[in-house]
């Protein structure tokens, strides 16, 4: 199993930078992709970043140009530097491991995701 423990929520001012992180515990070899998701009130929680083993990294229109996703492996976490902040970008704030597991016996593979609590971040003047 993995466990996902984020951080660096608050209450922020819009236009400047915040980082958030994520540390993955457990069965830390078998992921693979992490990613950022996000909930804002009245709204279905979305894929606001992801970032892949090799590097890959792709983000939500929204988000795009301010927002910037990177990965430690070898502390197995994940980061989302959040510039430009606007006030709808006030959300809970979710990292997401994809694991990858092999069934016994067989050759191909499978994949499982895992949930941190989420962490708040509230953008107002």
């Amino acid at each position: 199993q993995v466990q996902l423990v984020e951080s660096g929520g608050g209450l922020v001012q819009p236009g400047g930078s915040l980082r958030l992180s994520c540390v993955a515990s457990g069965r830390v070899n078998s992921i693979d992709d992490m990613d950022w998701y996000r909930q804002a009130p009245g709204k279905q929680r979305e894929l606001a970043a992801s970032i892949t083993g090799g590097g890959s990294t792709k983000y939500a229109d929204s988000v795009k140009g301010r927002f910037t996703i990177s990965r430690d492996n070898a502390y197995n976490s994940v980061y989302l530097e959040m510039n430009s902040r606007k006030v709808d970008d006030t959300a809970v704030y979710y990292c997401r491991a994809q694991e990858t597991f092999v069934l016994s016996g067989e050759g191909a593979s499978r994949k499982r995701d895992y949930w941190g609590q989420g962490t708040q971040v509230t953008v107002s003047s």
